[in-house]
């Protein structure tokens, strides 16, 4: 497995509050590593994160099979897995080349991903796999579901570390530079929440553009800027157009 642990990979871009298609973000070499692993036209799969918004993931992956293609990807389109479809076996994954997890809030995913056994069944799959913010979240053994919706950081039954897919040891945050400012529960999301949360741990916060890629369940590889915070401090970790091998994994 080969896979891409993104903040945002580009492909669906904003305008005036309306979510429309656009390339993928090639900062960092993000087109350039997939490029070197892509074959001449690809099968994808669509994991949800909301499984019950079938409009919303039909438009998403049909954003994708765009993005890609206009970057040079040829792929013949993503497959959508969510409540309509059955469990799917590791036979079943087995036939796909690239697997999208998509972004969204991270314990619906999580308990999407546990009713459909997507541990077990991507465990050992050969190919490409990409996640998104959440799904990047989703893939740490060990996840940091950091509160993002309000009410989630002031309630006493929220599960901020859930068992997550196994593929990666690390904790990540998404979307660095937008989370930094914002404020959740008259709390800042990053210098009191995730800043409290990291005694004893380590998070990678990832700013948009940047990801951390993993080859064959090797050493990850962090392309791009991105922070460290553990006990309670934020540090740079690496810089934009640099990239820096990672412990563990």
């Amino acid at each position: 497995m080969n896979l891409f642990l993104t903040s945002s990979p580009g492909g669906l871009i904003w305008e005036d509050g309306v979510e429309k298609q656009g390339f993928l973000d090639g900062s960092n070499g993000f087109v350039e590593e997939l490029r070197a692993l892509w074959q001449e036209r690809m099968r994808g799969l669509f994991i949800a994160s909301a499984p019950d918004n079938y409009s919303g993931n039909d438009f998403s992956a049909k954003a994708f099979t765009a993005a890609f293609n206009m970057s040079g990807l040829p792929v013949e389109g993503f497959d959508v897995y969510d409540y309509r479809r059955d469990e799917m076996s590791a036979e079943d994954l087995s036939k796909y080349d690239v697997i999208i997890l998509s972004g969204g809030h991270v314990p619906t995913q999580n308990r999407f991903f546990k009713k459909i056994h997507l541990a077990e069944s991507i465990e050992d799959f050969d190919g490409i796999v990409i996640g998104i913010s959440a799904g990047t979240m989703n893939c740490a053994s060990l996840v940091y579901a950091m509160p993002e919706l309000e009410g989630e950081s002031l309630d006493k039954n929220y599960q901020r570390f859930i068992v997550g897919l196994g593929l990666s040891d690390y904790n990540i945050i998404p979307h660095y530079d937008y989370l930094k400012d914002v404020v959740l529960d008259g709390q800042k999301m990053i210098d009191d929440i995730a800043c409290a949360d990291s005694e004893g741990r380590e998070f990678i916060a990832l700013t948009d553009g940047s990801y951390i890629l993993i080859k064959d369940n090797e050493k990850g590889t962090l392309y791009g800027e991105a922070y460290r915070i553990s006990n309670g401090f934020v540090r740079p970790l690496c810089e934009a157009g640099q990239h820096i091998e990672l412990a563990g994994n």
